[in-house]
């Protein structure tokens, strides 16, 4: 990896647009920047187009015009082989209904996660149990999902997300299927995780948890309507220094229009 690319955000989108059959016009020249170590909601209701956006950051889609980046890379230039690749390399999903397989532990749940890295069985279980124990359910190592409540089989969810240390953690309305307890508890550990310098990254209906997030990229209609930040972040970290920007830490994503960077 070059030394442009290892600099490089976690994530940008400039002038960004996606057609579906129809005309449908899901996104509409959509840009912003998300900074390494950064925690941010994009919020917006339903059919506003962040679900879109999740499918594009996640590498799930493609845009129809404009360029999304992913830890350097231009998504456009990847074949199927190289965009598999990045998403398992840089991308860590957490999904509302956890998409466990029923019947295998927690353990292999996780384990599975980094299937596709070639590495040996035994290596990937010493990963995931790293990666339970990481999130506060090591004591539930060879428990099934039936076995669990629903704030410990979003725990194992995000364990999966992290184990195979992703640049970018995709969080879809990782609170829905939770009692507001279990809710609240995700949250505070997607936080702790943020804070250790994961790019953490919650896509959400919920106007009360996106008010708690240091910034918050308002979607309607397929475009940006605010990009506001809160001071409950850390400073901003100067864009001109190397490595990892400090949890919270970005730079402005501009004022008005689409948010569009250079």
């Amino acid at each position: 990896m070059n030394g442009a690319v290892a600099q490089a955000p976690a994530a940008e989108l400039v002038e960004v647009s996606r057609l579906y059959p129809g005309d449908v016009r899901a996104l509409d020249e959509v840009g912003f920047r998300i900074d390494r170590g950064e925690l941010l909601g994009i919020v917006g209701p339903s059919g506003s187009g962040k679900s879109t956006l999740l499918n594009l950051l996640g590498m799930l889609d493609v845009p129809s015009s404009g360029s999304v980046r992913i830890a350097g890379y231009d998504i456009a230039d990847l074949d199927d082989d190289g965009t598999s690749a990045l998403r398992a390399r840089a991308v860590g999903f957490v999904f509302q209904q956890f998409h466990l397989a029923l019947n295998v532990t927690a353990l292999d749940n996780v384990a599975d996660g980094l299937l596709y890295t070639g590495m040996p069985l035994r290596h990937r279980r010493e990963r995931a149990r790293t990666a339970l124990v990481r999130v506060g359910v090591g004591d539930r190592l060879h428990h099934r999902p039936h076995q669990l409540s629903g704030g410990q089989k979003q725990r194992v969810a995000i364990a999966r997300a992290i184990v195979g240390d992703p640049s970018l953690i995709l969080a879809d309305e990782p609170t829905g299927a939770l009692d507001s307890a279990s809710g609240e508890a995700v949250v505070e550990l997607l936080r702790e995780l943020n804070a250790a310098g994961a790019t953490v990254v919650i896509i959400t209906h919920d106007m009360e948890l996106a008010d708690q997030l240091p910034r918050r990229i308002r979607v309607r209609d397929g475009r940006i309507v605010a990009d506001e930040r809160s001071a409950r972040g850390s400073p901003p970290a100067d864009p001109r220094s190397e490595g990892p920007v400090p949890a919270g830490g970005a730079r402005d994503a501009g004022n008005g229009g689409h948010h569009a960077l250079g």
